[in-house]
Formats: C-alpha cells, structure tokens, sequence
C-alpha cells in the first residue's frame, strides 16, 4: 500500500504505508456543502491537522474530497464510513489518500486492500481483531471507541495482540485523547470535537482553525 504523511505546517507530504502515520488527530468530518470543503480542509490544515477524513455520509462527500484534493496540496484526504466495494472505487476516483470503514466484510477489506492506499477497517470486538490479523490486517479502526469499552478496552487488548494497532474513533473529545494517545497499541484517534456544529454553521474557520491547534497539541 502507498500513502502519505505530511506536517503541521508547509513541507510537502511524505510517504507512508500508514494511516496511523498520518497524524495523532484526525478529524472525521462530515460535509454538508462541497463548497465548505476547501475552507473547512484550510482550516484544518492551518491548525497542524492535515490528514482529514471527509465522511461518505451526505451527497457532498465525494465532491468534497475532489475539491480538498485538488485545491489543498498540505491536506491530506481521506474517506471515511466506506461500507461497499463501490465505495471504495469512488472514494479513490475523488482523490482519496486513505479509506477508513466502520465494519468490514470479505468484499470490502478485498476492495480496500486493492485500493492501492493505507485503509483502517473497523472493529469492535477481539475475535473481529483476531480475524484481520489472520487476514494480514494490523492496523485497524476502534469504533465507535466510547461504546466499544474505550480506553480500559483496549488496554485489554494489548497483552495478548501486541501486533493490533488501533485508531479509535467515535465519542472521543479533548479531554479523554490524551489517555488513548497513551496507550501502546494506539497509533492516532479520529473524532469531530474540533468541528462545532455552531462554527461549521457559521463559517467560522478561525474558531475551527484554534480547536485544531488545541488538538495538534496533543502530540506534542
């Protein structure tokens, strides 16, 4: 698989065969107007937060990664919420970087894993980690995080799946982050506290830009 990778800041992306070397936050973000995603992905990006996932939850979705792929060379884009094979086609043709699912299922890891990019299939049970792991599968989505037994969880995990390396994502915020970024078996984490509902409303890219600073922080 080939990926990218790129900095806080203006260097341009590296390679990686990595989602979880993309960066410790990615925000999930679900766009309702195409026209909102080359501000929305600046914004992002200004605040050390370049690898953004654009959900295939609203008709936008597609359109949306196109125009962030085209018009945002430090952003990094990816797809998220990918549940068919057709997805995955279409998620590339925009201009995908990485995919992410929630589940998975025989047709779909075989589509992602033919993609050509990194892709997180979700899980949310160890026999389903056991599973993929069997499959060749190492790095793998936690969802939805919060629900699934958080943090305790996956701490659980680790003693007997070492090789399992996880995104968690789903319920997660500024304040429980950091103890998932903790966790040996915890490359990054996704969620959208970095995206208030009220400043996506309004626009507001400075206030989403200061959120993502606060998340980039994180890493640090």
């Amino acid at each position: 698989m080939g990926g990218v990778t790129s900095a806080a800041s203006s260097p341009a992306p590296a390679e990686t065969s990595s989602v979880l070397g993309l960066a410790p936050v990615i925000p999930v973000v679900v766009v309702q107007d195409a026209a909102d995603a080359v501000p929305l992905a600046r914004a992002l990006v200004a605040g050390g937060l370049p690898a953004i996932e654009v959900t295939l939850r609203t008709p936008a979705a597609l359109d949306a990664i196109r125009a962030i792929a085209d018009e945002v060379p430090d952003a990094v884009v990816g797809a998220g919420t990918l549940l068919t094979p057709e997805h995955v086609t279409a998620a590339r043709a925009a201009g995908s970087r990485f995919l992410v699912s929630p589940g998975w299922s025989p047709r779909l890891l075989g589509a992602m894993r033919d993609s050509g990019v990194p892709f997180l299939p979700g899980v949310s049970t160890a026999s389903e980690v056991v599973t993929l792991l069997d499959e060749g599968v190492t790095e793998l989505k936690f969802f939805p995080a919060e629900a699934a037994g958080g943090t305790a969880y996956l701490k659980s995990l680790s003693a007997p799946l070492p090789q399992a390396r996880f995104c968690p994502t789903g319920g997660i915020g500024l304040a429980s982050a950091p103890s998932y970024l903790a966790l040996p078996n915890v490359g990054c984490v996704g969620g959208t506290w970095m995206l208030p509902a009220d400043a996506l409303a309004a626009k507001d890219w400075g206030r989403v830009t200061e959120l993502a600073r606060e998340a980039a922080a994180l890493a640090v």
